[in-house]
């Protein structure tokens, strides 16, 4: 009985060691799965980085779509740089096709404006589509009776209305712009009637007319409605053809005279002048407005009541070279913007 509860226990302690193995060799084949499922998870993530990473690198181009709108013509924008300094008491800068001022200075103070009036004078005549080729003749009523101005148009000279025109606005010819009017139908009344009505038309409502000169303080407008009757005045082929004419031989007479642009920059072959009109009164000051493209750009540029010979011209050049300043550094903001585009775009 002894001999066989000595050989239970011996088989029973067999049998556990049995199992011990077996469960050590169980646990060794679970361990392996184990490891190579955490393997597999390990990899997922690899898997997935990519679409990841191209989601959160999209993001960088969403932010930067607010700082590329600021790079157009926006006010912030060309005014952040403070740098410009306009000498004219009344100034505008503005685009030709409309929206708000680059540069604005005292752009709604009702001023005389001189001989920038004859731009309504050319206007007027010619929306009364008359026979360029008519000839006119200077009377005693063209004499500057006002001022006592100077001029080459004897009384009893004889010219083309074109000749007439382009004196006018080339040469802000006072004479040639009062024949002008006074040859309009129905006379210099029904000519300054026209001229202010056309104002009310270009929607110029600070803007009087009692002259087709501008040799009357009285004809008085602002930088903002000057704005508007330059770009009205663009729109004739004639106007923009002879006020950037920079110079011209006229036969008047039998006698051959040479006739100058009053803007010098209409010849500098660094501007790009579409439109020149000065104008200069001692009320008025020195007066000057253009249609010009800078820094890629139409705009009309609005210069009133300069003090000083080269004030005006000397604002002109300012305003271009603040225009193409504030464009270098706009472009040279954009490639960082523009790189961080490009690399953020997924491939394919």
């Amino acid at each position: 009985m002894q001999i066989r509860l000595k050989t239970a226990l011996l088989f029973v302690a067999l049998l556990g060691v049995g199992f011990s193995s077996v469960e050590t060799a169980q646990a060794v084949e679970n361990a392996k799965p184990s490891s190579q499922k955490h393997k597999v998870k390990a990899a997922a993530p690899k898997a997935k980085a990519a679409p990841v990473a191209r989601k959160s690198a999209s993001l960088p181009v969403a932010k930067k779509q607010p700082a590329s709108r600021l790079t157009t013509s926006s006010v912030p924008v060309w005014q952040a740089a403070r740098r410009l300094d306009v000498q004219s008491a009344s100034a505008l800068v503005i685009e030709q096709g409309g929206g708000d001022a680059l540069y604005q200075k005292n752009a709604s103070q009702v001023v005389p404006i001189a001989s920038i009036t004859k731009l309504m004078t050319a206007m007027v005549v010619l929306d009364s589509a008359p026979s360029l080729h008519t000839p006119i003749t200077i009377s005693d009523d063209d004499v500057d009776t006002l001022r006592g101005s100077r001029s080459r148009l004897h009384v009893g000279s004889v010219m083309s209305r074109q000749f007439a025109l382009l004196l006018a606005l080339m040469s802000s010819e006072n004479r040639a712009a009062h024949a002008l009017a006074r040859n309009y139908p129905g006379g210099l009344p029904a000519f300054l009637s026209a001229m202010n009505i056309k104002a009310l038309s270009l929607g110029m409502r600070d803007t009087h007319f009692e002259d087709p000169t501008g040799l009357t303080s009285s004809n008085v407008s602002t930088a903002r409605d000057l704005a508007k009757m330059v770009v009205a005045a663009h729109s004739y082929p004639l106007i923009r053809e002879f006020t950037t004419t920079s110079e011209a031989t006229v036969d008047i007479g039998g006698r051959s005279m040479s006739y100058h642009n009053t803007n010098p920059l209409v010849k500098s072959a660094a501007w790009d002048v579409g439109l020149s009109k000065t104008g200069y009164i001692n009320e008025a000051g020195k007066c000057l407005v253009m249609q010009a493209r800078v820094a890629d750009k139409p705009v009309v540029i609005v210069l009133l009541d300069s003090v000083g010979k080269q004030t005006r011209v000397g604002d002109a050049n300012r305003i271009k070279r603040w225009m193409e300043s504030t464009q270098t550094r706009t472009q040279a903001a954009q490639k960082p913007a523009t790189h961080a585009t490009l690399a953020a775009t997924p491939p394919g």
